[in-house]
């Protein structure tokens, strides 16, 4: 059995994920005693003995929806956001934050990958809903580098999922060069989900009580309250254009 969550996974947190983790293996009462952090995430969501996973709407939407079983999507406490929601925000250099995202957009626009819905996704569809277009584009491969890029001027705005922003501003120096300039709109949070043959129902209840049971400590360094389930047509979003 594979179990991974590798979406917010960071060195200040792992050992709340080891806790959460944890937690949820106890209530099953089976499962790897730890956490898989050497596989490839989309590798990991691929796995045919995948138990429990983590994984962007974008992807899901893409080439996941009829090969994995969505257990429930996770709330982070995020502001003005629904439960089971999440935006991203768009960040530039301080010196810029007074122009706004309009002349921003003029620049080059950093973003991790493709098949990101908080890094290209969201982002894409709010300024095409403004009327406005990325003028040029960078591919980082990765949130923490599309912070580096627009810090050190190799790009000028990036979008950058709330609650990997709120963990930088914590955690990341450089992300003190940037400020949040907009929003995106809201789409399905990250989600929990299983292997396509299983039965969501025992997993959605252990990582919720897990959840519930985190200490003070892991908790408030998750920021993790518990989750939520939506309705399958909270997914029905079209896919964006490729960059």
């Amino acid at each position: 059995m594979f179990v991974s969550l590798p979406m917010y996974d960071r060195p200040e947190n792992r050992a709340a994920h080891d806790a959460l983790w944890a937690g949820v293996r106890d209530n099953l009462g089976y499962g790897p005693k730890t956490l898989d952090r050497d596989t490839d995430h989309i590798t990991g969501w691929g796995r045919e003995d995948l138990l429990l996973g983590q994984i962007c709407n974008l992807p899901y939407r893409a080439d996941f929806r009829n090969n994995v079983t969505r257990i429930a999507c996770a709330d982070y406490g995020l502001d003005d956001t629904p439960a089971g929601y999440y935006h991203s925000v768009f960040v530039v250099r301080v010196e810029d934050a007074p122009r706004g995202l309009a002349p921003a957009t003029l620049g080059r626009f950093a973003y991790n990958d493709a098949l990101s819905q908080s890094g290209w996704g969201a982002p894409l569809a709010r300024i095409t809903q403004q009327g406005l277009q990325f003028h040029t584009t960078l591919l980082t491969g990765a949130h923490i580098d599309s912070v580096k890029a627009v810090a050190t001027g190799r790009a000028d705005l990036a979008s950058i999922d709330a609650v990997t922003w709120r963990m930088f501003q914590k955690w990341e120096p450089m992300a003190a060069n940037l400020r949040a300039i907009g929003r995106t709109g809201l789409s399905p949070g990250m989600t929990f989900i299983t292997g396509n043959t299983k039965d969501p129902a025992p997993l959605r209840a252990a990582l919720a009580d897990a959840i519930a049971a985190l200490s003070p400590d892991h908790a408030q360094t998750l920021g993790l309250r518990g989750i939520v389930e939506l309705p399958d047509s909270a997914y029905d979003i079209a896919l964006p254009k490729a960059p």
